[in-house]
Formats: structure tokens, C-alpha cells, sequence
């Protein structure tokens, strides 16, 4: 008789497939959350969501067991160090997200978060001396295409899209340095960030414009959620990122800035024809660049054993 075939590997690819789907998909949706708490000050929400984040992340810390991670980093002053800054990058990128959505250009999120991967191959080829392919070159020279078209012909400078690829890419070369998981590393990091929000929530009550408390039992939830939205993305992607191809989370990524562009049209953004060409040709760039991340993951992929790969906790693209 022969053996039952082993259907875990396709189980566990099933599972890390949807695992990351989810994760972007949540990220995708975040513009509907920042449009639901307009009302209240983008800085308000950026604290909220630092605060509420310490105690749900504290949570998951306790159910991965990873409290003893966290604790061997915290102990490591060039580690809370690196991670204090990243923390600050990534606050600055999170807060111009909230406000781009405040107002009213979702469009420029998504933008940003499309030319992410791209400024990472920047930053690696400026700073870390890496080897430019051919066709990533092509799809940075499409890239830069597509913002000079907005900037010249639709009048219209990309900074806040800029602002987020280049300290999310900030973010990601610090994390890069710090050998820690992505959830020990992100508790620190809000941890780091919690009294200056804490201060920031005291000083709203203070003035009596703090929103908690003083729009409604809906307001008070939607604030309180912040802290999971914050987590539970990070760990779908977490566990999506040990059972799939970094190649297949290269794709997935996308999925996310494609549904805040549903998002900004749903929402009634204006959409010129400037933004037409700038998204047309970011999207070839995208195209040329997903490509190219395939071709070299196959290239590669005989060089990582599984069990490196199961190991690996890499960084998402997180918002």
C-alpha cells in the first residue's frame, strides 16, 4: 500500500496564503477607520493608537511567549537605541497617514505605498552599495516618471506620498539592523513611544478638546480598536510570512495600496488625468519591479533551506 500523501506543506501554504491576504486587506481598509474618526484630531488618533496598542500587544506577547524576547532586547541599550528611532519613523508615518486621510488624499497614500519597495531599492543601491538589476532601474525610471507627471502637469507635488515611502523605507533599514521578531520589536516600539501619547492625551483633556469620552459611545470604540487594527495585521502577516515565498508576500503587498485607491474613489476623491498617467506609471513600474523580485526569488530560493525559511520573521509593510 502506498503512503498517504503529506498534505501539511499544502495545508499550512493554504493557511499562510489567506493569513497574508488578510493582513493586507486590512491594511487596504485602514482608510475607512481614518475616515469613520475624522472627527477627531489626527494627533489624538496617532496617540490612541501608540496607547492602546501597549496593552493588546502585552496580550500577544503573553500568548506567542515571547516576553522573554522582549525582555533580552530591552536589555540591549544599541537595540532600544535603533528601535527608538524606528520608533520615530514610523510614528512620523503613521501620523502622515492619518492626516493624508483627514484630508482627503487617499490617493497619495496609496501612491506612497506603491513606490515603498521601489525607495527600498534606492536606499539599498545609495546607502548599502547593492547592485541595481536592469529592471529594477526601469521600474525606478518609471516611478519617477509618474511623480514628475503629477508635480508638472497636474500641479500637484507628491510630498505626502514621499513623506510615507521614505520613512517607512527609514523604518525598514533600522529594523533591518536589529536582530529581533516583528512583534517583540514593534511592543517596543510603542512602548518607547507611550508616555509622549499619554502626554499628548493629557494635554487634549487638559484644553477639553480630548474626543474619548465626549462624542459618543461609537467614537470611544472606534478609538479603542485602534490598538488592535494596530497588532492583529502584523501577526496575520507574521504567520503568513514563515508558511509562503517571500515572493508571493512581494505580490501580496499590493494588495494593500490597491484598495485604498478603491477606497479614495469610493470616497470621491477627485481623479485627474494627471493621476491617470502617475498611477499608470507607477503601476508599470510595479509590474516590471514584481517581475524582477520573482525571477530572483527563484534564482535564490535553492539557497534557503526550509527551516531557515520557517525561522524568518521578516518586516511587513506595516500602516
Amino acid at each position: 500500500m502506498s503512503p498517504a500523501p503529506d498534505t501539511a506543506p499544502m495545508s499550512d501554504n493554504k493557511a499562510g496564503l489567506l493569513s497574508g491576504m488578510t493582513a493586507y486587506l486590512l491594511w487596504g481598509l485602514f482608510p475607512i477607520y481614518f475616515v469613520a474618526t475624522k472627527h477627531v484630531p489626527a494627533l489624538e488618533i496617532l496617540s490612541h493608537r501608540i496607547v492602546w496598542s501597549v496593552p493588546f500587544g502585552f496580550l500577544i506577547l503573553l500568548f506567542r511567549k515571547q516576553i522573554g524576547e522582549t525582555l533580552k532586547a530591552l536589555a540591549h541599550p544599541r537595540t532600544v537605541g535603533l528601535l527608538t528611532i524606528a520608533a520615530l519613523a514610523l510614528a512620523l508615518n503613521w501620523g502622515v497617514y492619518i492626516w493624508a486621510i483627514q484630508i482627503e488624499q487617499i490617493f497619495q497614500g496609496s501612491l506612497g505605498y506603491y513606490i515603498n519597495p521601489l525607495i527600498y531599492v534606492l536606499v539599498g543601491v545609495v546607502f548599502f552599495k547593492e547592485k541595481l538589476s536592469r529592471l529594477q532601474g526601469l521600474a525606478i525610471f518609471f516611478a519617477i516618471i509618474g511623480v514628475l507627471i503629477l508635480t508638472i502637469h497636474g500641479g500637484q507635488f507628491p510630498g505626502i506620498a514621499l513623506i510615507l515611502a521614505c520613512s517607512f523605507a527609514t523604518y525598514g533599514v533600522l529594523r533591518k539592523q536589529i536582530n529581533i521578531g516583528a512583534m517583540p520589536g514593534l511592543f517596543i516600539e510603542v512602548l518607547v513611544l507611550f508616555l509622549p501619547a499619554a502626554i499628548v492625551l493629557f494635554v487634549f483633556y487638559q484644553n477639553g478638546t480630548l474626543a474619548w469620552g465626549a462624542n459618543g459611545r461609537e467614537t470611544d470604540v472606534l478609538l479603542l480598536l485602534a490598538g488592535p487594527l494596530t497588532v492583529l495585521p502584523l501577526l496575520a502577516f507574521a504567520f503568513a510570512a514563515r508558511r509562503i515565498p517571500l515572493s508571493t508576500l512581494g505580490i501580496l503587498q499590493y494588495i494593500g495600496p490597491t484598495m485604498q485607491f478603491a477606497c479614495a474613489i469610493y470616497y470621491g476623491e477627485p481623479f485627474t488625468a494627471a493621476h491617470a498617467w502617475c498611477f499608470g506609471f507607477i503601476w508599470l513600474g510595479v509590474g516590471v519591479f514584481t517581475v524582477e523580485a520573482i525571477r530572483t526569488s527563484r534564482r535564490q530560493a535553492p539557497a534557503v533551506s526550509p527551516i531557515e525559511n520557517q525561522q524568518r520573521d521578516p518586516l511587513p509593510d506595516s500602516q
